[in-house]
């Protein structure tokens, strides 16, 4: 493997050189050499311009990228789960070095802000990253890391002001809790920033919970810079507002009924797919598990009234089923299932429908 010192005429490799250095580091669980990199990273780039901005750069083009090839290689079973887990945690040791070894910038600090996961979300490395930026760039910040329950969130908050908070989200199924963390916080009086893959495409679930959106940890930056709303108009709400369709009780039918959906529906895949019936009891678990996951996010599904949440799910399961040798058609007993048990709810079905015709469209078939 090249060093980190190696050098390319300016002496440094390119970052393209060094994302592949660092990948190698991080397959092989060399945590040493991971955080000796991007240390020498760091102080090399800063000859050319300020350290905190070298910093920057290697947060955002090394360790980033790096947690993002785990989830991509993960999914397409090619590094276990304790694989998956070995190179976060040297990811979060590299953000930590990058962090030791750079200052907060020399500007006088331009607000206080607090960033925390929504209460059950352990993906917490993505608002490590956003954190790190924002106090790279003059921002002073409070880290709350995973998993913040909404009321402890709030008391946090009436102890230690913030200009704002950011809530990351990388489960769509977490959604209902972000709502009731943003509609807490808003209610204390302090606007709320969301961030991460939960909040769909484009953020358009944060911005249908009446939260303001960030893509990243750039784009985080410029949304504090121009301000945020007050939520003074917002305060006292009750989530139901935001969404109206929650009227028709569907998606509180489907949670209250959650363990009689996964039972039954486990029953009539074990009928539908005859191969499950030579599985262990290992492999039984994680299919009821499977299943779990499927009515979980059939209900943030229906929480948020939109269809396309649920077939992003299937489709991306059944990608993840056929790399592990497991065929996708082994998706439609479930959803046919849920469908049968679910006929009388006119949302569900429909979602169910779509979700089954991405299945057995094109590859997935």
């Amino acid at each position: 493997m090249t060093s980190p010192s190696a050098t390319e005429g300016t002496g440094m490799p390119s970052f393209s050189e060094l994302r592949g250095q660092l990948w190698q580091a991080v397959s092989d669980v060399d945590e040493t050499h991971a955080v000796a990199l991007v240390r020498c990273a760091v102080e090399a780039h800063a000859a050319g311009s300020s350290p905190q901005k070298a910093a920057e750069r290697v947060l955002l083009e090394l360790v980033a990228p790096a947690q993002e090839r785990v989830g991509v290689e993960w999914a397409a079973n090619t590094v276990s789960i304790a694989q998956e887990h070995a190179a976060t945690a040297i990811d979060e040791r590299c953000i930590s070095a990058v962090a030791d070894a750079c200052p907060a910038g020399l500007e006088p600090e331009r607000g206080r802000v607090t960033v925390a996961c929504v209460d059950g979300e352990w993906h917490a490395l993505p608002a490590r990253l956003v954190a790190e930026v924002l106090r790279l760039r003059g921002w002073h910040v409070d880290y709350l890391g995973a998993q913040v329950p909404a009321e402890h969130l709030v008391m946090y908050l009436h102890r230690r002001f913030s200009d704002a908070v950011l809530l990351s989200s990388s489960i769509p199924t977490y959604l209902p809790v972000a709502h009731t963390a943003i509609s807490s916080c808003q209610t204390a009086g302090i606007p709320v920033l969301a961030g991460g893959a939960a909040f769909g495409p484009d953020g358009c679930y944060a911005r249908l919970m009446q939260a303001h959106w960030a893509a990243d940890a750039v784009d985080a930056d410029a949304v504090l810079t121009r301000g945020l709303e007050g939520p003074a108009a917002r305060a006292a709400r009750l989530v139901d507002a935001d969404l109206p369709h929650l009227g028709d009780q569907e998606y509180t039918m489907v949670r209250r009924t959650r363990r009689q959906l996964v039972k039954q529906t486990l029953a009539d895949v074990e009928e539908g797919f005859p191969a499950m019936r030579e599985y262990s009891e290992y492999q039984r678990e994680r299919t009821a598990e499977d299943i779990d996951h499927i009515v979980n996010h059939l209900a943030t599904a229906l929480y948020v009234d939109d269809p396309a949440l649920f077939t992003r799910f299937i489709v991306w399961t059944a990608d993840v089923l056929t790399a592990r040798g497991v065929p996708a058609y082994s998706l439609l007993p479930a959803l046919g299932s849920l469908h049968r048990q679910l006929n009388d709810f006119p949302r569900s079905t429909g979602i169910l429908t779509t979700a089954r015709g991405a299945l057995t469209a094109g590859r997935h078939a």
